[in-house]
């Protein structure tokens, strides 16, 4: 059978086994075992074991656990509401400030956490009650908490941009500076948008109140003095330095990035343990459990990802259809855009992890000869990612908001998320026309060659 025909069953025989409803990770190491059994020699499949273990044998991917540890210490405990309320708090006078503190309060926890699902359930089991006991509608409520959430897996630690750091071989550390600017671009649109929409809202609802209807929620204000706003800083300020901390131990030079998750996960831990009391073992317990079930689950797809595109390369499945592609003679932005619909197609079906894992040997030989920048192109994509996370039929935020807030249909959070999609893809535009958004943050600590400091030892 010719290359063409391997990989068009590779990839129709993807989507039965996805669709069958089979885990990720095993669909995917199912695929690869068959494939290996048939288009293969038949001593490849003793080595499966092997492959997979070498595959996954990177410094890099050690971080992975480590900074999910992090996360799980964060978001079993108190941290995330403490968080919540102190923003709110000093946001009160802003009109839609619970939404923008809301925003904030995702973008702060998505950065100690590195985890999108995490960030939703920290924050929305303490945010979406507040917003709709003060008249937010549902749509909105959820839309803020399950966007905020995708910042998890653009501001530094992002578990997917250290999975593409090891696809692509660039450095960490670059890429992790790279996703700041990006990251608070969308933080301001979507902190702007929850102004505008609040505003909308709130303006509906006086007009009903002077028309004689019912006094909504939505027009009563929090007050809050100056002493009330300073007690609540003393719980959130040492996960502020924790953030600090970490990153100025990965780009201050002094620790790798699987240095510094470790430091990070340990820091965490002695954190709650002092503000907290989360010291015993029944207390540390549901931390544990968390870590490594996330943490197995997601090497797991890792895995198997990664075998799955081994046998992609070793049929010249990857090598053919990347072949095909720079044949095309594309001009560079249209071999992007077309790139970019195939990750929002992709993203209806797959997480990211599976999306980086198993497209990166395909697209990045093309965007190379191209001449894109990988850096730059690692976080338009992995925007373009955050988009699957917040638009049917996966969208695991929206699934991750149905269980924090069962009261709000599934059609509500799908159009309360809608907007925030568009704005994504305005980010995406802008980044486009300006790409210094991402590169002069990397450029300014670490120089135009990525060299200075220790950065050069950076995977």
């Amino acid at each position: 059978m010719s290359v063409f025909g391997i990989g068009l069953a590779y990839g129709i025989a993807t989507l039965l086994v996805m669709f069958s409803g089979m885990p990720i990770a095993f669909a995917l190491g199912a695929v690869a075992v068959v494939f290996m059994g048939i288009y293969m020699p038949a001593a490849s499949l003793d080595t499966v074991t092997q492959n997979v273990y070498e595959e996954m044998a990177s410094i890099t991917l050690l971080s992975i656990p480590l900074f999910i540890l992090k996360g799980a210490a964060i978001g079993k405990s108190r941290a995330g509401q403490d968080l919540y309320s102190a923003l709110h708090a000093w946001l009160h006078r802003v009109p839609g400030g619970l939404g923008v503190a809301n925003v904030f309060a995702c973008a702060l926890f998505a950065a100690m956490a590195g985890s999108s699902p995490a960030t939703c359930s920290a924050i929305g089991s303490a945010g979406i009650p507040e917003m709709r006991k003060r008249g937010y509608s549902g749509g909105f409520a959820a839309g803020i908490i399950a966007a905020g959430g995708t910042l998890g897996i653009l501001l530094p630690p992002s578990i997917t941009m250290i999975l593409f750091a090891v696809a692509a071989e660039k450095s960490l550390g670059r890429l992790f500076l790279a996703g700041i600017g990006p990251g608070l671009l969308l933080v301001t649109l979507f902190g702007a948008y929850a102004v505008i929409r609040f505003r909308r809202e709130y303006k509906a609802a006086e007009a009903i109140y002077k028309n004689g209807g019912p006094q909504a929620a939505i027009l009563t204000r929090d007050e809050y003095t100056l002493a009330e706003r300073f007690s609540l800083l003393p719980r959130v300020i040492p996960f502020v330095l924790l953030l600090t901390g970490v990153m100025i131990a990965l780009y201050g030079g002094y620790a790798t990035p699987s240095e510094t998750a470790g430091l990070g996960g340990l820091l965490a831990l002695a954190l709650i343990a002092a503000i907290y009391s989360v010291w015993r073992p029944s207390d540390l317990a549901p931390i544990m459990r968390s870590t490594i079930r996330e943490s197995t689950m997601l090497m797991m797809i890792i895995g198997m990802s990664l075998l799955y595109s081994y046998v992609m390369s070793y049929l010249h499945i990857s090598q053919s259809v990347a072949e095909s592609i720079v044949a095309m003679y594309l001009p560079r932005w249209e071999l992007l855009f077309a790139i970019l619909v195939m990750v929002v197609v992709l993203g209806f079906f797959l997480p990211p992890v599976s999306i980086i894992l198993m497209t990166a040997p395909i697209i990045l030989p093309p965007l190379r000869a191209a001449n894109f920048d990988i850096i730059w192109f690692g976080v338009v994509m992995t925007i373009v990612m955050e988009m699957g996370l917040i638009h049917p039929p996966v969208g695991l935020n929206i699934f991750v908001i149905r269980n924090v807030a069962p009261d709000i249909s599934l059609s509500e959070v799908i159009w309360g998320t809608l907007p925030f999609v568009l704005l994504m893809m305005a980010a995406v535009l802008l980044l486009c026309f300006v790409p210094e958004i991402s590169t002069w943050l990397p450029d300014l600590v670490m120089g135009p060659d990525g060299s200075r400091s220790r950065q050069s030892q950076l995977p």
